[in-house]
């Protein structure tokens, strides 16, 4: 009777997977999507345009058309309050110390924003102080404002964590969410700093200073809180690293502090330099959508699985080679394209998942991920019920290959569930090529994942079935330099779309798999995520 019982549970758990494995992606409704969605009539698909709302229309009648519920009540639309502020400081940034002064000049020294909305902002006399990283990360032990108020004050940090400097240390070159210049400035509103400057250095940031440059030179777009954004700290930048050895120098302190702040034991130091500043703000109020649609589950129906893509892109701009409309076909049409395929998939399947699933067409993820934060912060439905997120952003189109890439592997349980269908695909999963990057920090999955949620997201390999992996790097490293963020960014019918349709087929087997399970997929063990979830 016992084998009995063992041989029934195994034949219906294969059974399970089975239909899962049965069930066969084809991209016809990719293709369909795709097509649409990244044709010049959606104008580059940029929030509060006409192509948003072309956009979300699309993507409201293509899930109905699919059978999908509304995923927020009775709307397929959550309402994403946004507010865009242009930043500009009166003067220089001028540094006063016991021996003399420094003017650092905008957008060559220095650059300032601020996420306050209102129409000026000052700083006066605010003393400075380095605290190396800025870090507070009690599994690794690590506090840089240990014993220290800064209340009133602006603090100099470092960008990335101590790891680029220690291997031993945090993830070694692998950079952690505290090594994210958003988790500078969030970790210094929370200590009190009146404001925030963090010191650039190329390799340790991965882009130069001109990505800094061009960033601050333009309007910020935010997310409208009912604060108007006064839990932020009030000045938020970068100090080059010329101009920040120029600081250390007025205040007789020696630039050795860069390597002595990757110590373990590192205490925080007051320069002696105090500044004022002024920053003057145009403010522009909108509102945003992200599309929501629900495929209800049967036993399980209270416990969700999250498929996301950011529907948005760059919209009109500078024109290169006659063309000014940015289509953003890769980036991210294929994401939307494959959302609502594995939509239309699950929703025609006569056996429903036992769980319900979400689809999700997140806004402004090219303004900072502010669609996936609303909804992580606005959640409809509850987190501590959310099982897992599997994002999808900017398939590219080389055809199959050997491998798929975890972006930053080593995070959740997730990568064992895809690393599993990897190998039914005859497939090995890799992690990313420039771990110190933090490329898992910088789409939407991450919203989910501060939350506590498991997020996996996969992106397209390189080792080409047909053509080797320098031939597939070579095509990778092509669209970056040439069509990333640029009016190329274009669907063609050339394009080789049988990668793409396996890496869809590979989330499809995932989401099914945890949408027929009762248990939660967790962190692995030195996530900075996982004390997050475990409180939930």
């Amino acid at each position: 009777m016992h084998r009995l019982l063992i041989f029934i549970l195994l034949l219906t758990a294969n059974q399970v997977f089975a239909t899962a494995d049965s069930v066969k992606i084809d991209g016809k409704a990719f293709t369909r999507h795709i097509q649409v969605l990244a044709s010049d009539a959606f104008e580059g698909r940029k929030p509060g345009t006409a192509g948003e709302e072309k956009t979300v229309q699309y993507l409201k009648t293509a899930f109905q058309k699919a059978g999908l519920q509304p995923g927020n009540g009775k709307s397929y639309f959550q309402e994403v309050p946004m507010v865009t502020i242009a930043s500009k400081p009166a003067g220089p940034l001028v540094l006063k110390g016991k021996t003399g002064t420094v003017s650092l000049k905008n957008l060559d020294d220095f650059v300032a924003t601020t996420p306050h909305v209102q129409k000026q902002v000052k700083v006066t006399d605010a003393e400075l102080v380095f605290v190396g990283y800025g870090i507070v990360a009690p599994e690794y032990h690590w506090n840089d404002y240990a014993g220290l108020d800064v209340k009133g004050k602006i603090v100099v940090v470092m960008v990335n964590d101590p790891g680029q400097i220690d291997s031993t240390l945090f993830k070694g070159n692998t950079m952690t969410y505290y090594g994210r210049w958003t988790y500078k400035y969030e970790e210094a509103a929370r200590q009190g700093a009146a404001g925030v400057l963090i010191v650039h250095e190329s390799k340790a940031a991965s882009y130069g200073w001109s990505v800094v440059r061009s960033s601050f030179s333009k309007s910020k777009l935010y997310l409208e809180t009912a604060d108007g954004n006064k839990s932020k700290a009030i000045v938020e930048g970068w100090l080059t690293l010329d101009a920040a050895k120029s600081l250390f120098k007025l205040a007789g302190v020696s630039p050795e502090l860069f390597r002595e702040a990757g110590v373990r034991g590192f205490k925080p130091v007051k320069l002696g330099v105090t500044t004022s500043l002024v920053i003057d703000n145009e403010i522009t109020k909108s509102t945003s959508k992200n599309v929501l649609a629900l495929l209800p589950g049967t036993s399980r129906k209270n416990e969700y699985i999250v498929y996301t893509s950011h529907w948005d892109h760059l919209g009109k701009g500078e024109a290169i080679k006659g063309d000014s409309i940015y289509n953003g076909a890769s980036d991210n049409a294929s994401g939307t394209a494959a959302l609502l395929e594995l939509a239309e998939t699950f929703a025609r399947r006569k056996k429903k998942p036992a769980r319900s699933i979400l689809f999700l067409a997140v806004t402004a993820e090219e303004q900072g991920l502010l669609g996936s934060e609303y909804y992580a912060t606005h959640p409809v439905f509850p987190l501590n019920k959310t099982v897992a997120n599997l994002n999808m952003d900017a398939f590219i189109p080389i055809g199959r290959t050997k491998d798929v890439v975890l972006v930053g592997k080593g995070q959740s349980d997730l990568e064992d569930y895809a690393a599993t269908e990897a190998t039914k695909q005859g497939r090995t999963i890799r992690g990313d090529f420039n771990p110190s990057a933090g490329s898992y920090f910088r789409s939407d999955h991450f919203n989910f994942a501060k939350v506590g949620v498991p997020a996996l997201y996969l992106k397209t390999g390189v080792n080409s079935v047909k053509n080797g992996e320098a031939w597939g790097k070579a095509q990778l490293e092509d669209h970056n330099l040439n069509r990333y963020h640029a009016p190329s960014d274009e669907y063609s019918s050339s394009w080789d779309l049988s990668g793409i349709i396996e890496d869809m087929q590979l989330l499809f087997n995932v989401g099914y798999r945890l949408s027929n399970e009762s248990s939660f997929p967790g962190w692995k063990t030195g996530s900075e995520f996982k004390v997050i979830r475990e409180k939930k």
